[in-house]
């Protein structure tokens, strides 16, 4: 089940599982993981249960534009659709809010899985948290 909250109803479900992931398994430096952008946006949540195993979150940006990022799932679920589940859920979001852009920050190793979604990789390779990006779009 996908539930969207705002960032006062997702931190305690959310934030575990980011930490978990970006800080814990890649490394990604605690300071950076909250950001200014938390609060404003949409958080998508994926329950098993009453369990949360994943999450993402949708930023609305000027000229009909949204970044989708900080997508998480934990390591027991990854392979089980759940990141599917969640990046469908925040696409039909943006759809419902006249979004017509989509953009995202993708590791390298996840850009087959958002070019299945018809993300488009472009631009140069860069670093973001010490791991390889490349910036990805998608036309809604």
């Amino acid at each position: 089940m996908i539930l969207i909250k705002s960032w006062q109803e997702a931190e305690s479900d959310a934030y575990p599982i980011r930490k978990a992931v970006f800080i814990e398994e890649q490394g990604v430096p605690e300071v950076m993981e909250l950001d200014e952008f938390d609060p404003i946006a949409e958080h998508a949540l994926a329950y098993r249960g009453h369990d949360c195993i994943g999450t993402a979150r949708l930023v609305a940006l000027p000229e009909h534009r949204g970044r989708i990022g900080r997508m998480a799932v934990l390591p027991a679920y990854r392979g089980q659709g759940v990141g599917k589940q969640l990046l469908g859920a925040l696409i039909e979001l943006g759809k419902s809010q006249g979004v017509t852009q989509l953009e995202l920050h993708a590791q390298l190793s996840a850009i087959l899985f958002y070019e299945q979604f018809g993300f488009i990789a472009r631009g140069d390779v860069y670093d973001e948290a010490g791991i390889a990006h490349r910036d990805m779009i998608l036309c809604i």
